[in-house]
C-alpha cells in the first residue's frame, strides 16, 4: 500500500523529511478495524514526532497521522459496533502506525460514526482536536452545564476552533478568546467568543479593557510558559486551569496556592497509551460529536485542503503547521 513516512529526524525543509513509500498491509487484530483512509488532518503531534525521528519497534518506518477518515474493510473478531462498509472517523494511538496511508489498523474502540453531513476531508478535521477539546472541558474542567467564564489563550487554532464550539453549545460559560491578527480574532468570533482579546497584550489589562475583571476557568492551548504568570493573575480564588502544550521551561505551581488554584493536563492519548478502562469513551464522544455535526450545532474547523495525500504535500503542511501561522485544519484528501 502506499504511504507516507520517515525514518530520520530531519527538519521541514529537508525533502527526506517524509517520504512516499510502499508498505505492507496491517492487519485487523481482535479489537481492531481495518480502515481505508480517505482523508486526514496534521497537528503539531505529526511535527513532533516527524522531528523525534521516533521509530516503532521492528519498523523500519514510521507513519504518521493522528486524524483520519475513511471506510471500514474489516472488523476484528471482537468487534461489535462497526461492520464493512461503515463510515468511521478517529484520532488513533501513538504506539501504532498513523493515518497517512491508503489503508490502516485502529482500536475500534478509539472510533467513531462519521457525520452523515460532512465529507471525508470536512470530517478529518475534527478527530483530535474534537477529543482533547471534550476531554479538556468535560473530564479535566468538569464543565459540561457550568456557567461562569472561560478565557482561552490560543483560541484559533485546531482545538480552540473547536473547543468553543463545545463550550458554546453545551456550558453556559462567558467564552472570551484570545487572537493576535484581524483574520483570528473574526475567525473566534464566528466559532461562538463572546469577547476577544489580544494576547500579544498584557492579559489583565486586555480583560478590564473588555468589561471583565477575572475568569473562573482558563485553558492554554499554547505558549503556556509565556502567559502562566498572566493566567495566575486573572484567574479568580478557587479557579481551574488546563493546559496541553509543552511549556519550554519549569511552572511555578507555588504561585496557584494562594488562591487554591488547580492546574489539570489533557493529553487526549492517555486513554490509548495506558489501556485505560475507559478507552471506549472516546469512540463514545466522537459519535455524541457526530450528531452535533449532523444536528448543524457544531461545523467542521478545516481552513485549508493541501490535496492529495503525499509526501510533497504533508511537507507543505508540516511547515505550515510549524509556522504558527496556521488557523483552524489543514486537510489532504486522496492518493
Amino acid at each position: 500500500m502506499k504511504a507516507v513516512a520517515f525514518r530520520d529526524n530531519l527538519p521541514v525543509e529537508n525533502e527526506a523529511c517524509l517520504v512516499d513509500v510502499e508498505l505492507p498491509m496491517p492487519v485487523a487484530q481482535p479489537h481492531d478495524l481495518l480502515v481505508r483512509v480517505e482523508a486526514v488532518s496534521v497537528n503539531p503531534v505529526d511535527t513532533k514526532i516527524r522531528r523525534s525521528g521516533a521509530l516503532l519497534a521492528g519498523q523500519p518506518w514510521r507513519v504518521p497521522g493522528w486524524d483520519g477518515a475513511g471506510v471500514v474493510e474489516a472488523v476484528g473478531a471482537a468487534v461489535t459496533r462497526f461492520r464493512p462498509g461503515d463510515r468511521v472517523w478517529y484520532a488513533g494511538d501513538l504506539t501504532r502506525q498513523g493515518s497517512n496511508a491508503q489503508y490502516q489498523s485502529v482500536d475500534a474502540r478509539l472510533v467513531g460514526r462519521m457525520p452523515s453531513s460532512l465529507g471525508f476531508a470536512q470530517a478529518a478535521a475534527l478527530p483530535l482536536t474534537a477529543i482533547t477539546a471534550w476531554e479538556l472541558l468535560f473530564d479535566r474542567l468538569q464543565l459540561r452545564g457550568a456557567g461562569g467564564s472561560l478565557l482561552v489563550v490560543g483560541a484559533a487554532g485546531g482545538v480552540g476552533s473547536i473547543l468553543l464550539q463545545l463550550a458554546r453549545e453545551l456550558t453556559s460559560l462567558t467564552l472570551v478568546a484570545t487572537a493576535s491578527r484581524p483574520q483570528t480574532a473574526a475567525w473566534v468570533r464566528e466559532l461562538g467568543a463572546h469577547h476577544v482579546i489580544d494576547h500579544t497584550q498584557p492579559l489583565a489589562r486586555a480583560l478590564r479593557d473588555a468589561g471583565i475583571e477575572s475568569v473562573s476557568h482558563a485553558v492554554s492551548l499554547n505558549h503556556t510558559d509565556q502567559h502562566f504568570a498572566q493566567l495566575v493573575e486573572v484567574l479568580a480564588p478557587q479557579g481551574r486551569l488546563a493546559l496541553i502544550d509543552d511549556p519550554a521551561g519549569p511552572l511555578d505551581v507555588l504561585a496557584l496556592k494562594r488562591k487554591s488554584l488547580s492546574l489539570h493536563w489533557e493529553l487526549m492519548f492517555t486513554r490509548s497509551l495506558y489501556q485505560t478502562e475507559d478507552m471506549a469513551e472516546q469512540g463514545a464522544l466522537l459519535d455524541q460529536v457526530a450528531d452535533m455535526v449532523d444536528a448543524g450545532r457544531i461545523r467542521s474547523t478545516v481552513d485549508a485542503h493541501f490535496g492529495a495525500i503525499n509526501a510533497a504535500n504533508l511537507r507543505r503542511a508540516h511547515a505550515m503547521l510549524e509556522s504558527g501561522k496556521a488557523r483552524g485544519k489543514i486537510v489532504l484528501e486522496g492518493f
